[in-house]
């Protein structure tokens, strides 16, 4: 990103950590995303993302795995958890779930070479 491209996504980070408290679980996933996408810039906010793991929302559970996997920091224990909502009663939990599992193994294979 470069020097000023670091300052913008701290900036970001900074302002979507936050969120992570919303009473919106929409917004609470969103910015698991975010703060996934973000790279260096949203360390020092990871453990809010892992707090997310024990939310009552299972997409915003789903969103956090894949936040912490994309900072090389989700292990087998948080894959597990995203993959028993293969099972759940809503299709775009059990969609959210397969995509998730999908971008984990594709993160996975690429770090194997």
């Amino acid at each position: 990103l470069g020097k000023h491209g670091e300052a913008r996504g701290q900036t970001v980070a900074a302002v979507v950590a936050p969120v992570l408290q919303s009473s919106e679980a929409a917004s609470r996933s969103m910015a698991c995303e975010l703060l996934g996408n973000l790279g260096e810039a949203a360390e020092q906010y990871l453990d809010a993302v892992a707090a997310c793991f024990k939310d009552t929302e299972a997409k915003v559970q789903i969103a956090a795995v894949v936040a912490m996997q994309k900072h090389g920091k989700a292990g087998e224990a948080e894959v597990t958890v995203v993959a028993q909502y293969l099972k759940h009663e809503s299709w775009s939990t059990r969609r959210a779930a397969c995509q998730a599992l999908g971008d984990l193994g594709q993160a996975q294979a690429a770090e194997q070479g």
